[in-house]
């Protein structure tokens, strides 16, 4: 019950910090943008490019990670290229006040990635199984696992070996087959090795 408070609360603090940010990176950018020389629809839709870029982004890496896949470059890149550009764009429209008229318009950029990062933190740890129990193990130790020896399948079941197979034909990564069938992940190795 606390968990999910905490989680609840979290979220709506990050969301509406997000919210708050956003209105005010847009602006800053919108007026960056117009008195550049661009007016209309380019100006109002240009800014949207930048934090829509960053959203993508965000939502690929977000994807990998439930996957558990590697993270495309691409994705990396244009988060990195988009949160450049939203804070260079707030620098930019509060340069001409000096430095500190710089960082206070920059300030809601970084509130704006900081919070989307965040939440998108949550997310991802909201789908991680969780053991419900404190562990006094370091987090770069993951837990010991014990390698249990299978009793042949019944006749007409998929052994251990076809459902490894199976799913690693099916672009499972073998850390997530390990974890799915509860085995050592160098057992699943060893097996997907043995294919012929």
């Amino acid at each position: 019950m606390l968990d999910r408070v905490i989680r609840a609360t979290t979220a709506l603090a990050v969301i509406g910090v997000a919210a708050v940010a956003a209105v005010i990176s847009y602006r800053h950018a919108y007026e960056l943008v117009r008195s550049h020389g661009e007016s209309g629809t380019t100006a109002r839709l240009v800014p949207l490019t930048v934090d829509g870029l960053i959203w993508a982004a965000s939502m690929v890496v977000l994807d990998a990670n439930r996957r558990t896949r590697a993270v495309p470059p691409l994705a990396l890149w244009s988060l990195g290229v988009g949160i450049v550009a939203t804070i260079g764009a707030n620098l930019a429209h509060g340069v001409g006040h000096g430095p500190i008229g710089a960082l206070v318009s920059a300030w809601p950029a970084l509130a704006l990635v900081g919070s989307y990062e965040l939440l998108m933190m949550l997310i991802r740890n909201e789908h991680r199984p969780s053991t419900g129990k404190a562990t006094h193990q370091a987090a770069s130790q993951p837990p010991p696992q014990v390698e249990i020896d299978v009793p042949p399948a019944p006749s007409g079941a998929p052994t251990l070996e076809q459902a490894i197979r199976t799913r690693y034909e099916a672009g499972n990564s073998q850390r997530a087959i390990a974890r799915e069938l509860n085995i050592d992940r160098r057992r699943v190795k060893r097996i997907i090795e043995q294919r012929v």
